[in-house]
């Protein structure tokens, strides 16, 4: 199965994959990404003294649910059965800067790559939404795919 792309019919329709006959295999997903704050937006997620709460608490839950609502939001994802959902977040001083790295495991017959993704996203965007009051120009950047194994494909590995 190459780099063909495969959700489309014979007619151009769009299609869910059909992997009824794909062999179960252990897949995982890792993605990352960063959002840019200001200096007090920073300081304030780092203290945890942002009015709305413990921001990095709650983009943590919101991302590990978005992981597992995924094929609701993307229309041709399969919905899946993950056995491992987990975000954690870096803060980088120097940068004033929060990145979210998201791991999605299963055994199963398709890939998680889009909930590692989604995971990823939504994370950034809750923390967008909790610091938006004091800071609206944070900037979400550098959204990638940073490993995924499993599968037909085989493993992949992001190279900068």
């Amino acid at each position: 199965m190459g780099n063909e792309l495969n959700h489309f019919d014979e007619k151009g329709n769009a299609i869910m994959v059909d992997v009824t006959e794909k062999n179960i295999t252990q897949r995982e997903a890792i993605a990352t990404g960063t959002i840019f704050v200001n200096e007090e937006t920073f300081k304030r997620i780092k203290e945890g003294s942002i009015a709305k709460g413990d921001v990095l608490g709650v983009a943590r839950v919101a991302g590990i649910m978005a992981t597992k609502k995924t094929s609701e939001l993307i229309p041709m994802c399969h919905p899946l059965m993950l056995t491992k959902s987990k975000i954690d977040f870096e803060l980088n001083e120097e940068e004033k800067s929060v990145t979210a790295i998201c791991t999605v495991k299963l055994a199963g017959k398709t890939g998680v790559e889009m909930e590692a993704l989604t995971g990823v996203n939504v994370a950034l965007l809750t923390i967008y939404d909790m610091c938006k009051a004091i800071n609206k120009g944070m900037v979400i950047s550098n959204v990638h795919l940073v490993k995924k194994t499993g599968g037909k494909s085989g493993e992949y590995l992001f190279e900068k």
